[in-house]
């Protein structure tokens, strides 16, 4: 989101009125709580599915890519 919310800037950069007015209305608002708030380290996901115990904040699909790497062994 932040990336698409970047590249319109670029576009309207030399139009000051209407980037201003951009700027107001469409700013990404900064996340508090929820599901929004937390981002997989690694692909940058936001939502369900992201790991969080340990801190590790990783979206699940992630998760099974890094496991052995991180120590985590399957049992059955």
């Amino acid at each position: 989101m932040i990336k698409k919310y970047e590249n319109l800037l670029k576009q309207i950069a030399g139009k000051k009125a209407k980037s201003e007015k951009f700027k107001k209305h469409n700013l990404p608002k900064e996340r508090k709580f929820g599901k929004g708030l937390h981002v997989c380290r690694r692909c940058g996901r936001r939502g369900t599915g992201i790991i969080r115990k340990y801190e590790l904040n990783y979206c699940r699909q992630c998760m099974r890519e890094v496991a052995r790497k991180l120590g985590f062994e399957k049992y059955n």
